[in-house]
């Protein structure tokens, strides 16, 4: 028996030795760039169900990491400069090692867009922002997608139902938007947030975005703010992708020909905002459908050759019955009410239709040549009648009262009726050719384009106010004097604000541009330079009557330079003359009449930025700043009521804007990217000499975060957080204002929107065939919380006037309180 016993003792104790002696397999290699230097600061990480396994590379781009024995993980390669990149399903055994070295070079799908040479010398080099699609699908919203984040960057916004920005001082008409290099345009007559319905651009059909807030290239179009160019994704084989909330609904759907020469994806979506309406003040019957198909299809005939279609179909019908009202403000000791009875309704439907062909050729390796030609037609209409009833007064307050709450003595009240029956009908057409030539270390890119834009629009808006009986003429009429109820008025009774106007518009433009890009060295530093000049030629057609031919030149020019230092840092001048020759909107003034010589407002811009890169608790970051100035002549300037422009349409101010944008992101959370960003900004305007006051978007100050994080324990349980502070806007004057006379702010905007979500998997993790979840390369479910901690934020004002005082009464008009909506998203 002792026998036996030391026997099995000592087979316990060889074979136990065995197995220790087995090592866990290493996974090891070297991560390079394009000019062969190591990076440093790789994030290398896999996730198995007990939570994440992770390291860094080291300052030789050296990697190793431990596998689990005989289990398939993928295996993730992460820095802040790069993109994403994977090895799929690496399973090895005792003892195992596989050595994996890879260069990482940007268009492929192993690395991002950092490539530092002439040839593709945007991104870091131009001051581009790049935004990661997959951040822009998680970061939660109203309205989610690219303006969402683009709002937080490097544009500003106080409406979260809108997917409008205004950038560094400029207005929602100065900011240019590419998709698949061709410009898009937006509908005319939007006046609120909640009418848009839904954004161009699909956001799950998105392969890469670019955002520039100024200093941008010649090669980009005539705006004076900023650029937003999107690439759409080429499939690579079949997919779809599915996602659902309360506030609507998409689908994808995305193939690749057997012989890959054909691949096409196309995505239909709804959205319906009266989950976030529905939260406002008002009470309403209201009824939207905001719908869209959109699709891309790709051919390539040859290695060298593909084109390209790109068409959209969209209808928004915003239709709209408000029946009552009730805002309180003042102070606790002396509470304030407005209540409103409403009655009649709104009727407001878009429909656009979009298409355009896109050639690529590839003559040589140094000369590729685009051709480019679109089509956008907009038919708009705009009509309601409404009448709103109102009284204005001091609220009960006392709890045990059957008025608890309503309104017990009126300061004042009356009656406001308002009537629009505006439709416009609008056709552009873009013809485009680029070329781009590779001579050494040089790049050279050129490229002509002609537009014509037809548009027939008649407006008929009036509104007629009467205060406590009385009807109240337009303020513009001077004579006779108005001073009811003393005396009674005898001047004619007109309509407070009356618009009439029909206009048909033919414009014709010839626009091109050309530009110079190379890299070089300066001592031991690298340096790269770019230069180019825009020209831009055009002439206004009204009812057959031609305005003058204008003609701008507009020279711009960029200089890097990167310092052979230890640290990673960029620093970066550019700027030039810019200039915005009037689309439609800008030809119109206040009461709908037409110049057809309105000018092209222009603007001397000049950017400062410093890019550093680096490691903080081993993870990696990147700090941006950015100064800049803009000097603004032939201004044309305009009001702003919620997301409507009126321009004054005579070119008859100066204006200048200066600021500064601090932005950091990185892995605050190893694994996850998050961003910091912080914006002061002073802008004004001196109309006819009067001298300088705030223009309509001057926002001095802006702070934004978009943080994502998980449970440690629970690495499928995300948490994604938008938060948004900024300083009140200008504005909120009484109609027909002088904005010398009347200068207030709206209140700051504060705003956190919040998701939460369990991802069942990410394409990270593989399953057996038989497991429900392998068919899904993305499942997850989560709950989403617009405006968490339920600010009031209001927009604009409503004007109440006492006839009796003669005082005005700014009532906010508060945009979307706490929501609550649960959304899903899938892709197989």
């Amino acid at each position: 028996m002792k026998t036996i016993n030391k026997l099995l003792t000592l087979t316990f104790i060889l074979f136990s030795s065995v197995l220790f002696a087995q090592k866990s397999p290493i996974l090891y290699g070297v991560l390079l760039d394009e000019h062969n230097v190591p990076i440093d600061g790789v994030s290398v990480y896999y996730d198995v169900p007990s939570g994440r396994v992770t390291t860094t590379t080291d300052r030789s781009g050296f990697y190793s990491i431990n596998i689990p024995v005989n289990t398939p993980v993928n295996v993730f390669f992460s820095h802040i400069s790069f993109k994403l990149s994977s090895i799929e399903n690496v399973e090895m055994g005792y003892n195992d090692s596989f050595e994996f070295n890879s260069f990482m070079l940007t268009g492929t799908e192993t690395l991002n867009n950092i490539v530092i040479d002439a040839k593709t010398g945007r991104k870091r080099v131009e001051g581009i922002t790049n935004i990661s699609p997959e951040t822009i699908r998680k970061i939660p919203g109203a309205n989610a997608g690219v303006e969402n984040i683009i709002k937080l960057l490097g544009g500003n916004s106080n409406n979260e139902l809108s997917t409008q920005y205004a950038v560094r001082g400029g207005n929602y008409d100065e900011n240019l938007v590419y998709v698949e290099d061709i410009e898009i345009y937006r509908p005319f007559l939007i006046r609120s947030g909640q009418q848009e319905g839904l954004s161009f651009t699909n956001t799950a059909m998105i392969e890469n975005v670019d955002f520039s807030s100024g200093g941008f290239q010649a090669r980009y179009g005539d705006k004076l703010s900023s650029v937003l160019d999107i690439t759409y994704r080429r499939p690579k084989g079949f997919g779809a992708e599915v996602e659902a909330s309360f506030l609507g609904g998409s689908l994808t759907l995305e193939s690749l020909s057997k012989n890959k020469k054909w691949s096409g994806i196309i995505g239909a979506r709804y959205r319906d905002n009266s989950l976030l309406v529905n939260s406002q003040e008002t009470e309403t019957n209201f009824k939207p459908t905001f719908a869209d198909v959109q699709t891309m299809v790709n051919f390539k005939p040859t290695d060298k050759w593909e084109l390209s279609f790109l068409g959209n179909m969209s209808q928004n019908k915003y239709h709209y019955q408000p029946l009552t009202r009730q805002t309180n403000f003042g102070t606790i000791d002396e509470p304030i009410a407005l209540q409103i009875y409403y009655d009649g309704q709104e009727k407001d439907e878009y429909e656009t239709y979009f298409g355009a062909f896109k050639s690529t050729y590839e003559v040589s390796e140094n000369f590729k040549f685009k051709v480019i030609g679109s089509i956008y037609h907009t038919q708009e209409q705009e009509h309601f009648d409404i009448l709103a009833q109102y009284a204005l007064g001091e609220v009960d307050t006392n709890i045990g009262s059957d008025t608890f709450g309503e309104i017990q003595s009126a300061r004042g009240a009356g009656s406001q009726l308002n009537h629009a029956r505006n439709d416009l009908d609008a056709l552009i057409v873009n013809a485009e050719v680029k070329g781009f030539h590779d001579i050494k270390s040089n790049l050279i890119e050129w490229g002509v384009k002609y537009t014509r834009e037809d548009i027939r629009d008649r407006l008929v808006e009036w509104e007629v106010i009467d205060s406590a009986g009385f009807a109240l003429p337009a303020p513009v009429i001077d004579t006779p004097i108005n001073d009811q109820p003393y005396n009674p008025y005898t001047g004619p009774l007109t309509p407070y604000q009356n618009v009439r106007a029909t206009n048909f518009v033919e414009i014709n433009r010839v626009s091109g541009y050309a530009q110079w890009s190379r890299r070089a060295k300066l001592g031991s530093s690298d340096i790269w330079m770019n230069a180019g000049v825009r020209a831009h030629q055009w002439q206004v057609n009204v009812y057959g009557n031609s305005g003058k031919s204008q003609v701008t030149m507009s020279p711009r020019g960029q200089f890097t330079i990167k310092p052979d230092w230890k640290r990673d840092m960029l620093f970066r001048i550019a700027g030039g003359l810019y200039h915005q020759p009037p689309f439609y909107r800008e030809l119109r003034d206040s009461l709908g009449v037409v110049n057809p010589n309105v000018k092209a407002q222009q603007s001397i811009h000049i950017v400062l930025g410093n890019d550093y890169s680096f490691k903080l608790s081993g993870r990696p970051f990147k700090l941006v700043t950015e100064a800049y100035y803009k000097k603004l002549d032939d201004v044309n300037t305009y009001t702003l009521e919620n997301v409507r422009i009126r321009y004054r349409a005579n070119n008859d101010a100066v204006a200048y804007a200066y600021g500064l944008d601090v932005r950091m992101n990185g892995e605050f959370v190893p694994g996850t990217e998050s961003w910091v960003t912080f914006g002061y900004l002073k802008t004004e305007e001196n109309y006819r000499d009067k001298g300088y006051i705030a223009r309509p978007t001057d926002q001095r100050l802006k702070f934004g975060i978009l943080f994502q994080d998980y449970v440690p324990n629970i690495p499928s349980l995300k948490m994604y957080l938008n938060l948004v502070y900024n300083t009140g806007l200008p504005g909120g004057s009484p109609s027909y204002a002088d904005p010398y006379v009347y200068q207030s702010r709206l209140n700051d905007y504060r705003r956190a929107d919040a998701g939460f979500a369990y991802v069942f998997t990410d394409g990270t993790k593989a399953y057996d065939k038989g497991h429900w979840l392998a068919m899904f390369k993305e499942l997850s479910v989560g709950l989403e919380i617009f405006n968490l901690f339920d600010n009031q934020n209001a927009i604009t004002n409503t004007w109440v006037r006492d006839v009796y005082t003669k005082s005005q009464y700014g009532i906010p008009n508060y945009l979307t309180s706490r929501v609550f909506s649960i959304k899903l998203n899938a892709r197989i």
